[in-house]
């Protein structure tokens, strides 16, 4: 496999590519744990995006309209910080590298929130980076119908794998995205074949590109390990009208003479030997966390390139009208309207004075109806219960794939898909996501949930139908044990 690390030549997209995979099985050796496997596959493609795609600036990592990426195949995490680190995070030195899955290391087994810069995300549970890319995506739809594409116009990008892919709730918000027509959300599928117990053969059948296409995506393909094979499907996917799959047909652990196309690769160290053998066959002999001169170079000039757009933004972000800058501010700072204490004051007020009797989802749809017009950022939805659950309150207007200046999802009876789209819309900034389901549903909603408690994000669920007196519904309905579950899950 060509691509040694030039000393004195310019260098080249392999070079760039191989120093993802040196740095990945680096890590991983030391760590004495770790996925190896599918950063050296995925590095090519990852390269592509980084150097020639994605928009970003490492030094304004909190660019709001920069493009975000996320790794939902988050066991490969080393794919993530070798990025950060290569294109110049000021977070990610290299000795966090070298410290990767070490207590307090920022680089975690999997990418947590808030670790570092450019972490858009907390993955592990294959398929929620998915759903999160979606939640995303769709709020920078919502926020660019509200502010206007001279402030909110960017992409979101995915890494996903076979497990992510498999997962159930891939289906629930990849379907959704193909509904509402994301076309500014493009998935990397790294088509590789493999997982821990071996060959996806082993459990699947399935024709996943035709699945995807079913949903209303465009689908793509690409070798992962020709770089304008990979660029070319990337620039084709800019124009879509669809959310767009790449299936990049690549092979895990790539580089490695003995373990490539092999469950060996997944989940474990390379070995010594193997590394050694590794490096020959890459043309790497630079050692151990050490990136040639020319290759960092060349990394750190791509972390630079986006400098004269994120600058542009800022000029327009200026000239924009102040009433609007000022409500977009305020939107991405997360601080709540001036307004509202006194408006719940009041409405307290009338509540004492009334004291009407209405039914608990009932008493929650006037609140709605009293804090919605006010807290104007708030996305609600529901799981196909609206009825029951109350949860659309007045004047909010349904989003559609060919409206997005309302403000109600119907997330369709996607309960788990539903929870984890709202963290992706709560992670983006600018909105408020909240939705609701019964109760006893917070078992579809569980992972997403536990995820929204981790990540401390303003995830706000209404949760109706919350008594075991249910009654006609019957024991599948009565939620016994779930407010206790919920009361053990930390952050709740």
């Amino acid at each position: 496999m060509p691509g040694a690390a030039r000393t004195k030549q310019a260098a080249t997209p392999k070079d760039m590519a191989n120093a993802v995979r040196a740095l990945a099985m680096d890590a991983v050796q030391q760590a004495n744990s770790g996925h190896p496997g599918m950063p050296m596959g995925m590095a090519d493609a990852a390269t592509v995006l980084f150097t020639r795609f994605l928009k970003f600036d490492p030094a304004n990592p909190d660019w709001p309209d920069r493009d975000r990426f996320v790794l939902s195949a988050g066991h490969g995490s080393m794919l993530l910080y070798a990025l950060l680190y290569l294109t110049g995070y000021a977070d990610m030195p290299i000795d966090e590298i070298r410290n990767f899955r070490q207590l307090g290391s920022k680089c975690a087994g999997h990418p947590e929130y808030g670790e570092a810069a450019g972490i858009e995300t907390t993955t592990g549970p294959l398929g929620q980076g998915i759903a999160n890319a979606v939640g995303m995506a769709l709020a920078e739809k919502l926020l660019s119908t509200r502010f206007g594409s001279d402030l909110v116009d960017h992409r979101t990008y995915a890494i996903a794998g076979d497990g992510c892919l498999m997962e159930g709730i891939s289906h629930e918000a990849m379907g959704l995205a193909g509904h509402l027509k994301l076309n500014k959300l493009i998935v990397l599928f790294d088509d590789n074949g493999i997982t821990i117990d071996g060959a996806t053969e082993l459990a699947t059948s399935e024709d996943v590109p035709a699945r995807v296409a079913a949903y209303g995506w465009n689908v793509l393909h690409a070798d992962g390990h020709d770089p304008e094979a990979v660029a070319a499907a990337l620039q084709a996917a800019q124009d879509s009208d669809k959310p767009t799959l790449i299936a990049c047909k690549t092979h895990i652990g790539y580089g490695s003479p003995n373990k490539v196309d092999t469950a060996g690769a997944h989940g474990a160290p390379l070995g010594e030997d193997e590394i050694v053998a590794t490096r020959a066959a890459l043309g790497w002999d630079a050692p151990p966390f050490e990136v040639p001169g020319p290759v960092l170079e060349a990394w750190r000039a791509a972390g630079k390139r986006c400098g004269v757009e994120f600058a542009a933004w800022k000029d327009r972000h200026a000239a924009a009208d102040a009433g609007l800058r000022g409500e977009f501010d305020r939107r991405l700072a997360g601080t709540l309207p001036e307004t509202l204490d006194q408006v719940i004051a009041d409405y307290k007020h009338e509540l004492a004075s009334e004291l009407p009797s209405v039914a608990t989802r009932k008493a929650s749809q006037n609140a709605l109806d009293v804090i919605n017009p006010v807290v104007v950022e708030t996305v609600g939805g529901s799981a196909d219960l609206t009825g029951s659950n109350n949860t659309l309150s007045k004047d909010m207007g349904i989003v559609t794939p060919e409206d997005f200046s309302g403000r109600f999802v119907h997330y369709g009876i996607r309960e788990h898909g539903m929870a984890a789209i709202m963290n992706g819309i709560a992670l983006h900034r600018g909105l408020i996501p909240y939705s609701g389901t019964f109760l006893v549903f917070t078992d579809y909603c569980r992972p997403a949930i536990r995820l929204s408690a981790m990540m401390r994000q303003r995830v706000i669920y209404v949760m109706t139908h919350d008594s075991i007196g249910l009654g006609e519904d019957g024991p599948t309905h009565q939620p016994v044990e779930h407010l206790a579950s919920l009361r053990a899950m930390p952050n709740i």
